[in-house]
């Protein structure tokens, strides 16, 4: 695993632990013990060695219990142990319940009928680690901005065109299927923002395509707030309108669950970001996965796929990009069985 050369260069990575569980306070339980899933993610970790992570499915609790208990007993334990003195995570829409039909089964109650598809509040949530200082009063979260606000939102419809929500549901449905963040980080050489979020899945639907659209409008979101001429629509949840100011420094992170090329997607709904002109479209390199551009094995029928990303803004200077994928011969081969995602990396620096 290569190592950061300089010390003027920052390391963000991306990573989907799939540390979740059906039942509140489950991953909790888990941690509290000696979980060997959660020590080969932890590993992995410590092997690429970032300076600023975005975990995905990594259940949200009030208390941040979960995420305590991974930094304490398995990033912070070992032969490489990992401090990372800074966090930010919040509530996120999975499991909340909305108490409207959203699925059209004529209930309201149950996974498919909460804000984000969850079986309870804060399951699949996020967590930002990270060695350097957040600015935490300008952290801005977009969890309860509305759908139907967005300019041109791609509205599901039935294959009658039908609206598949009705108007009173489509008038207080949520953009965000967990939230979105944007987290100003303060380095030694410079600030940049850290634009976090996880968007729906384009499955497990119907001939509406609902999760699909909403997962092109999930990443529309931030081409749109990096945007200053895109960007006046927006309301984050503090009351604030616009994204980020013209030349801001930032880096877009999560799992996007949209490959340029394969898979399911909405409209190429990754294109948004991969063809958007303030973003370079970083293809990161590894070696250990048939599909060369991959960055999750969703089993025989989804095969490989590159739905986790780490892209900066234009004005940064990229050194390196990779994936951890060993190879099968390697001895961390073992570790990724632990996740069906791999863990992205990117190696920038400020230009000067």
């Amino acid at each position: 695993m290569p190592t950061v050369q300089s010390e003027k260069r920052v390391r963000v990575a991306t990573f989907n632990l799939a540390l979740n569980d059906d039942q509140p306070g489950g991953v909790i339980r888990r941690l509290q013990g000696e979980d060997s899933v959660a020590r080969k993610l932890a590993s992995i970790i410590q092997s690429v060695r970032p300076d600023v992570i975005l975990l995905n499915e990594l259940d949200y609790d009030p208390d941040g219990l979960a995420a305590s208990l991974f930094q304490t007993h398995y990033l912070e334990a070992g032969k490489t142990p990992l401090k990372y003195p800074y966090r930010f995570l919040a509530p996120v829409n999975t499991g909340e319940p909305s108490r409207l039909d959203l699925n059209g089964d004529g209930v309201s109650q149950g996974a498919e009928d909460a804000w984000g598809y969850g079986k309870h509040p804060g399951q699949y949530g996020m967590v930002v680690l990270t060695m350097y200082p957040i600015e935490t009063s300008r952290i801005r979260t977009l969890q309860k901005l509305l759908w139907q606000s967005m300019p041109n939102a791609l509205r599901p419809r039935n294959p009658d065109a039908t609206a598949y929500h009705t108007d009173a549901v489509w008038a207080r449905l949520r953009l965000s299927s967990k939230s979105h963040w944007d987290i100003p980080i303060q380095t030694p050489q410079g600030e940049f923002h850290l634009l976090a979020a996880h968007p729906t899945p384009p499955v497990f639907d119907g001939p509406e395509d609902r999760n699909g659209h909403r997962n092109h409008d999930e990443i529309r979101l931030f081409a749109d707030y990096v945007d200053p001429q895109r960007s006046a629509w927006i309301i984050d949840d503090q009351g604030r309108s616009g994204g980020l100011a013209a030349g801001a420094q930032f880096v877009i992170a999560g799992d996007y669950n949209a490959d340029p090329s394969r898979g399911n997607s909405t409209n190429n709904a990754i294109s948004q970001l991969l063809q958007h002109p303030l973003i370079q479209p970083v293809s990161p390199r590894q070696s250990g996965a048939p599909a060369q551009d991959a960055t999750a094995e969703f089993g025989p029928e989804a095969g490989q796929l590159r739905v986790d990303y780490v892209l900066p803004s234009r004005g940064l200077k990229v050194h390196a990009s990779g994936v951890f994928w060993p190879a099968p011969s390697s001895p961390e081969n073992a570790w990724i069985d632990a996740s069906d995602h791999r863990l992205v990396w990117l190696d920038f620096a400020f230009s000067q």
